[in-house]
């Protein structure tokens, strides 16, 4: 039978537990952890799983944590599935499985399908996920990009992990930066420049084109010759609409969709921040002070206080923040998941100062994710400028030029949290340096493996003997595939999905090189046979390798949104 990770681990608690019964200083069962912490020893030659859980617990039970591993290795050494179990350094136990249990990992995953891999870390959690964010006053900028690539590949992971996720992109509709919109729209409506601190760029004019001939088409006057006022309206209500409008077909086509489209503007139209503020001032968290109405953050943490109404009576931008965590609390989710740019970064005291100052605890409801810059390379050049932007790269300058795929790969396998250069004539290259073409690569020559085996009459359900998978090769990626699922789950928990990415370009070259294994008789781990040599077991038994690979790298594939070609 295969040995899960997760089979392992419950095993190695309930030897543990017995040991624990017999130690000088009584453990109840709540001591033990659960689960007992599994990681892959750094050499294959130390066996398949190794835990430090002696060296946890030994002290506390009062016995030495070698004492206390030679015991729980003499308990899990009759395990089921289990080969050996031994002692290494001050306490740690290396566990080597059977080959048979190792190696029906690969049936297992087969008729898995695209569930392995799931699992319910995060079961019963609902999360609101909100990312991009952009204000609808110009196109997706490269930043934006990024953010739709990871935030989609993080809810896809936390889904995995089995939590109940919500994509939500909060429309920036209300405040200043739409007004400075509006004006540059009228502005080159009539031919003019735009503000100082307005919109430029040919999107500007496209937009105003459009603002116009809706109207003309609709029988209204041309807005431009409307009085002022009027006209900064009527290209505020039809233009900003139409930004968002390409906005949301932008990210359709980069393959990332929203549950929830939030407005802005309702919070302070529907009275959610008056709703807030009312209950912040119940708790003893609001005061008066010149003029001007405030939020006592440092009580929180926060640097300073926050004005929340000004004094001229507008609210401030902090008053929207503080209505729309309300409001998705309300809205039922246990977390409230925001990524920022890294020019938010002073925005974190503030947010879970209001995050406190509703009861909740800050950073477990609230997590704020602060991502930084991308910047492209070209010829060896940085790439500075966009066609249609003016002064920025666009997410649909990056499509163009790499496509969909490459795109989204290249920007979620790295840390948000780091500056990441992208190379274009890389990402273009058909080449095993090109990171989304390699791991594609690897899939679809696992396909093509499929191919060659059905023309060779070898067929997975004809016969399969786990114990076969001998070779160290096929040992190594048999060890892969048994990680998938803990690398998902810690993708989810720790909010970093581009741990997936880099599994899967582990996977794709372990794939390689058990492709190409040589054996001491210059022979090959075949899955067809050679010449006339007739179709056995082992061959079968490594297309049902073949095809887990093929299945795993699929799925990790998906959690980005990324194709798994058959071909290429």
């Amino acid at each position: 039978m295969h040995v899960t990770p997760d089979q392992l681990a419950a095993a190695v608690r309930i030897a543990l537990i017995d040991v624990l019964a017999a130690a000088p200083v009584a453990l109840t069962t709540d001591d033990v952890p659960d689960p007992v912490h599994l990681e892959r020893p750094r050499s294959r030659d130390h066996g398949d799983w190794a835990t430090n859980v002696a060296l946890q617990l030994g002290k506390r039970a009062g016995v030495n944590p070698r004492e206390l591993a030679a015991q729980l290795a003499q308990r899990l050494g009759a395990a089921d599935g289990v080969a050996s179990a031994e002692v290494a350094g001050p306490g740690f136990v290396n566990v080597r499985l059977e080959a048979a249990a190792a190696g029906d990992l690969a049936r297992t995953i087969v008729e898995t399908g695209d569930t392995y891999g799931r699992g319910q870390a995060l079961a019963g959690l609902r999360v609101n996920l909100e990312f991009v964010s952009a204000n609808p006053t110009g196109p997706l900028h490269i930043g934006g990009a990024r953010w739709a690539a990871v935030g989609d590949s993080l809810a896809r992971v936390m889904a995995a992990a089995g939590a109940d996720v919500t994509r939500e992109y909060y429309f920036n509709d209300h405040g200043a930066q739409i007004d400075r919109f509006a004006q540059s729209l009228l502005a080159r409506a009539r031919g003019e420049e735009p503000p100082e601190d307005g919109y430029h760029g040919v999107y500007v004019v496209e937009i105003a084109d459009r603002v116009v001939a809706g109207a003309a088409a609709a029988g209204d006057a041309d807005p431009s010759t409307l009085a002022d006022d009027e006209a900064v309206e009527a290209f505020r209500s039809q233009g900003v609409a139409l930004m968002f409008d390409e906005i949301k077909a932008s990210l359709h086509d980069f393959g990332v969709d929203f549950d929830v489209y939030f407005h802005e503007d309702s919070l302070h139209a529907s009275g959610a921040v008056e709703r807030a503020m009312a209950r912040l001032r119940e708790a003893g968290h609001v005061y008066e002070a010149d003029g001007a109405t405030w939020l006592r953050t440092t009580t929180f943490g926060d640097d300073k206080d926050r004005v929340v109404v000004k004094s001229d009576g507008d609210a401030a931008y902090i008053a929207g923040d503080i209505a729309y965590y309300l409001d998705k609390r309300e809205r039922g989710f246990d977390r409230v998941v925001l990524m920022l740019g890294a020019d938010h970064h002073g925005y974190i005291g503030r947010l879970m100062a209001v995050c406190a100052a509703f009861g909740d605890t800050p950073h477990t409801h609230l997590e704020i994710l602060i991502g930084q810059m991308v910047n492209l390379v070209k010829d060896g050049e940085p790439v500075r400028m966009g066609k249609r932007a003016g002064n920025v790269v666009t997410m649909e300058d990056l499509v163009e030029t790499v496509g969909v795929d490459a795109a989204r790969y290249s920007l979620a396998r790295s840390s948000y949290g780091s500056t990441i250069d992208l190379d274009l004539d890389l990402l273009v290259k058909a080449a095993n340096d090109n990171p989304v073409y390699y791991v594609q690569y690897a899939h679809a020559r696992t396909a093509a493996m499929d191919r060659n085996a059905a023309e060779a009459g070898v067929r997975r359900d004809d016969g399969f003997d786990g114990a076969l998978l001998v070779h160290e090769p096929e040992r190594v990626l048999l060890g892969l595939l048994a990680d998938f699922p803990r690398v998902v789950e810690q993708a989810a928990t720790l909010r970093e999905p581009h741990r997936v990415a880099r599994y899967a370009e582990a996977l794709a070259g372990a794939y390689s090189k058990w492709y190409d294994f040589e054996l001491a008789d210059r022979s090959r781990l075949w899955v067809v046979p050679k010449g006339d040599d007739p179709v056995t077991d082992v061959h079968r038994t490594r297309l049902w390798l073949n095809d887990a690979v093929r299945q795993v790298l699929a799925n990790a594939l998906g959690r980005f949104g990324v194709d798994a070609p058959e071909r290429m």
